[in-house]
């Protein structure tokens, strides 16, 4: 399940219910706390428990399958003919099983993930056995949810299953239920006495785990779900995170239960945690669960799957502050991977392609949320890319931003082999040239070129590559470098040398090279770096190390040349220092390059490192 939309009648707006969750749970910070100069060290959690060891095996790499809460939620005529959320059933997700056996499995999609609503009926009203766990819904899973997994399964794939985060308010029964294996207890002995409520929509009642009880109950749920044969489980509404924040929202005790839950079972099981986490507890995502959704839904609630403007296109801002935490063993989750039904996915074929190849090398999971009986064949070929999919599947790290986070960017990682993954996006609503300059990657001379998508390669380039791209649109590479390693000249912004006007101040940085790093650029701060050389003249890629909790903008501009303002991603907390690389035009000689915070407020700069022509 999404953000939006669980234990809310159907009929609710569930997006503007997300929306203000959002506005409520995030408030605005002070210029201090905005300058990054004095603002605490990330958090690494608030509950101090013991992690489980679980299968090395598991999310070794981003797992792949579909999920059925796209089709769920969406309006689209004729998905839900019984009212909202009528598509979970038993015979829709088999139907969607037996299509990925036969065609998707092949490539490596796998898990089949039934959302939320299986205890629930058409009016979402649910059902829960005598010990408080959740009960399959007779009339949309009548054969129970063991032989559902016993069927997906038969077909030689995995089966995923989900559950909310807390005790669910109607799974109270005025404390009366007994706790499973658990004597004396009951569901008033696992709660606190208030009667607090948790998760991204309120609907549970808060687990007190220093109550003896309490880490009975995930047991029981955990070896229900290990029981039934399930091998992933999505726990939602999980805080800090999914729109909320604070002591009543915190969860990481919740997800430390379940981590060791699933480890005394026996049976390795997928954990993956949702939504929109907050990456300030990412160490505790990644000590006790498989992946963390990153961000807010990709559905749009309306009468397509989703929506370019909705939250598809949010990803480019959001994911890079993440990308140091993936790897194997834990994974970014971009969510649902919605490009191949056409008119029902909402999206122009430049788009579905810019979706996918944004999820391939930010290494997220592959799971589409797409009806695979019906895939068209453009939709089919992009979820079917081998040699797309190798790049997602294999030992290369995630990709992140090498240029500013502009209307037109390039993404870019370093593959193991020395080549390199190169992404070209163009978010603008209007076509335009996106240039791949092999300065931001490190290397000069030539390079060869080869197209992903098209399966083709494009030759020899030096220096660079351009595309046109379309609206939305992307192009996806491997590059190998032919030319030689690139030579820089670093500038550190604390030197004496440079200039510093308005509230732009030195602070101390442990992760800066040299230790510090120049903040407080708001409001009209600026850094100037003076006694740039250039052996001569032309637009020089400087390289740019920086440190931004959050996504800022700055004007970086060289001599007495008109600012060209610049987005940097976020680096995802004030001690996290990330490079992108910006263009300049110096002349020959001496130059100086500004940072101008304007009216708002800039990243701290750490140093600048100048290419030296070859």
């Amino acid at each position: 399940m999404r953000s939006s939309s669980y234990a809310v009648l159907p009929a609710r707006p569930l997006k503007a219910v997300l929306v203000l969750a959002l506005a409520a749970g995030f408030a605005t910070i002070g210029p201090a706390a905005h300058s990054g100069t004095t603002a605490p060290a990330a958090r690494t959690g608030t509950t101090a428990v013991p992690a489980a060891t679980t299968g090395p095996a598991l999310a070794a790499k981003p797992y792949m399958g579909w999920s059925s809460w796209s089709m769920q939620s969406s309006k689209y005529p004729g998905l839900n003919p019984d009212g909202d959320y009528s598509y979970l059933t038993e015979a829709n997700v088999l139907k969607q099983a037996d299509a990925m056996a036969a065609r998707l499995k092949k490539y490596g999609y796998e898990y089949v993930n039934i959302d939320a609503g299986w205890w629930r009926d058409n009016a979402w009203k649910p059902g829960f056995d005598r010990y408080a766990r959740q009960k399959a819904d007779p009339a949309r899973f009548p054969s129970g949810m063991k032989a559902v997994a016993d069927r997906i399964h038969a077909k030689g794939l995995k089966a995923g299953i989900y559950l909310p985060a807390g005790l669910e308010k109607e799974a109270y029964n005025n404390g009366e239920s007994p706790i499973l294996n658990a004597d004396g207890c009951t569901t008033a002995d696992i709660v606190y006495d208030d009667l607090r409520t948790t998760n991204g929509w309120d609907s549970s009642y808060k687990l007190d785990f220093s109550r003896p009880c309490t880490a009975k109950y995930i047991d029981s749920q955990a070896q229900l779900v290990a029981d039934w044969g399930y091998d992933f489980l999505k726990l939602d509404g999980v805080g800090p995170g999914s729109g909320k924040s604070g002591e009543q929202y915190d969860n990481v005790a919740d997800v430390a239960a379940w981590n060791r839950a699933i480890a005394a079972t026996g049976r390795p099981i997928h954990l993956e945690l949702s939504w929109s986490l907050d990456i300030g507890h990412a160490a505790d995502w990644k000590r006790y669960s498989q992946g963390w959704r990153i961000d807010t839904d990709v559905e749009c609630y309306c009468n397509t799957l989703v929506s370019w403007e909705n939250s598809v296109d949010d990803r480019w801002d959001d994911t890079p502050a993440w990308t140091r935490h993936a790897g194997p063993g834990g994974w970014n989750d971009l969510d649902s991977l919605d490009v191949g039904n056409g008119e029902m996915d909402g999206l122009t074929k430049a788009e579905r392609q810019s979706y996918a190849t944004l999820w391939a090398i930010a290494k997220s999971p592959l799971y589409t949320g797409d009806d695979l009986t019906r895939l068209d064949s453009y939709g089919l070929s992009l979820l079917t890319n081998r040699e797309v999919i190798a790049l997602n599947q294999g030992d290369s790290p995630p990709a992140r931003p090498v240029t500013a986070s502009d209307p037109q960017q390039v993404w870019a990682t370093k593959n193991p082999d020395g080549t390199y993954t190169v992404a070209l996006f163009n978010l603008a609503d209007a076509p335009a040239a996106v240039t791949a300059d092999w300065s931001t990657l490190g290397f000069t001379g030539t390079a060869t070129v080869r197209d992903l998508w098209n399966h083709e390669n494009l030759g020899t380039h030096r220096g660079r590559i351009t595309q046109a791209l379309p609206a939305h649109g992307s192009r996806l590479f491997t590059v190998t470098p032919r030319g030689a390693a690139l030579a820089r000249t670093a500038h550190e912004a604390e030197s004496a040398t440079n200039t510093r006007t308005g509230n732009a101040s030195v602070a101390d940085c442990s992760t800066c090279s040299g230790g510090r790093k120049v903040g407080n650029l708001y409001l009209g701060g600026k850094l100037r770096f003076n006694d740039i050389v250039a052996a001569r003249a032309g637009t020089y890629w400087i390289k740019v190390a920086y440190v931004s909790g959050d996504a800022r903008s700055v004007d970086v501009f060289a001599n007495d040349g008109g600012p060209g303002r610049h987005k940097f991603p976020a680096t995802g907390d004030w001690g996290t220092v990330e490079t992108i690389s910006v263009p300049v035009t110096l002349k020959k000689g001496t130059n100086t390059i500004t940072f101008d915070s304007g009216t708002g407020y800039a990243p701290d700069i750490d140093r600048i490192d100048v290419p030296q022509p070859s």
